[in-house]
């Protein structure tokens, strides 16, 4: 081999090492291992990430309204008392249902009592008379209200608001459930502008199911403005970090309960997902429950090196990197207590050090046999040339 590119080869493998050796290192740090129990205790849920349609969204403030055409009111047509009162706030009754008996002021014996029955079908939300009371018919008995669909009035900025077109949807939050999500569309904006919040109300249409939801309810909006199609994105329970340093946990692909801190670029976040730029691939597996307390895990149950031994089948190195002859080296030098002075002897010593001055040794000699050799060559040269002279 030419005596030049000698050092170039040495120095060649010395990086390949060192940067195998950095992997290795920069794995063992990024990668948590749980046992079982661990999993179970930090309750560790994953999904998969894929390319999905995200939504661009602006948030807003408000609260759930009964529909006005919704609500009716019970009354009776002649002056009398009330004898029976069927109903309190928060029955549901059936439209045709008697909620009220009154008897009148008419003469009789006993005097005549008529019904009054529900106008309409949903929940009572106010009764005005006792049992007993007076009843005119100008005063109504108690109030209706259908709460099958109800009004969810969000109050969107002005120059906001002028983006929005009726048919727009809303994703729907309310403080009382949180564990609801509801979807409305836009029907209208309020007939005038809030003067000192600048803000004007869009009124979305929210259909009830199971009638949770009720009237003055505070609500949270995410409106959805635009769509992109076949966007990299994760749910925004598994984005972790802060600023520029943020990072989601990815299941290792090869080892059971092992778990890798990755960083990524993010690019818009909504109410739902966080739009990914770089650091993940469709398929990958990112925790999203318990992704905050594997932060802070910290040491964790089962070392790199036990769960890679486990899963291959052979023998690692501590920081999880493959078993070469020299790391062997190091690890039976360290348990027959190698000399205080040595690499392995723990006082100062690393495998990168050790590379690094076998690398210097090696370059020291080849300097000192070219520096022998070169002087000889070069005499040889002119001695010819005074020989011909002479001749």
């Amino acid at each position: 081999m030419n005596r030049h590119l000698v050092p170039l080869f040495i120095s060649t493998l010395t990086f390949a090492s060192l940067s195998n050796a950095a992997e290795d290192n920069k794995r063992s740090s990024s990668t948590i291992v749980l046992d079982e129990n661990g999993v179970k205790n930090l309750r560790i849920e994953t999904t998969e990430v894929e390319e999905t349609d995200f939504e661009s969204t602006i948030f807003s403030l408000g609260r759930i309204q009964a529909i006005p055409n919704n609500v009716g009111a019970v009354s009776s047509r002649i002056s009398g008392r009330i004898v029976e009162l069927k109903v309190a706030p928060g029955d549901v009754v059936q439209k045709g249902d008697v909620v009220v008996s009154v008897e009148s002021r008419q003469p009789g014996d006993p005097p005549p009592v008529i019904p009054l029955t529900a106008p309409l079908s949903g929940l009572v939300t106010r009764v005005e008379l006792r049992l007993g009371d007076p009843i005119e018919p100008d005063r109504p008995v108690l109030e209706i209200t259908d709460l099958s669909e109800v009004y969810a009035v969000a109050r969107v900025p002005e120059h906001q608001a002028g983006l929005m077109k009726p048919g727009t949807i809303a994703h729907i939050k309310v403080a009382a459930l949180p564990d609801e999500k509801f979807d409305g569309e836009l029907l209208r904006f309020g007939t005038s502008a809030d003067k000192q919040s600048g803000t004007l109300d869009a009124i979305f249409r929210l259909p009830n199911t199971g009638g949770k939801l009720r009237a003055d309810m505070r609500a949270q909006f995410s409106i959805v403005m635009s769509k992109r199609e076949g966007i990299v994105a994760v749910p925004r329970a598994a984005l972790q970090g802060e600023g520029g340093n943020r990072f989601v946990y990815v299941k290792d692909f090869d080892l059971a309960n092992a778990f890798v801190k990755t960083p990524v670029t993010v690019g818009e976040i909504n109410d739902r997902f966080v739009e990914i730029l770089t650091g993940l691939l469709p398929a990958d597996e990112v925790v999203t429950r318990g992704a905050y307390s594997l932060s802070f895990a910290g040491a964790s149950s089962v070392s790199l090196k036990e769960a890679l031994d486990a899963a291959h089948g052979h023998e690692h190195a501590a920081d999880g990197g493959e078993l070469t002859p020299e790391k062997k080296a190091e690890m039976v030098a360290a348990k027959n207590g190698a000399a205080s002075g040595s690499v392995g002897s723990g006082k100062g010593g690393s495998p990168i050090w050790m590379y690094v001055s076998g690398v210097l040794f090696v370059l020291l000699l080849i300097s000192l046999l070219t520096k022998k050799r070169g002087p000889v060559e070069d005499e040889s040269v002119p001695t010819k040339s005074h020989d011909k002279e002479v001749a």
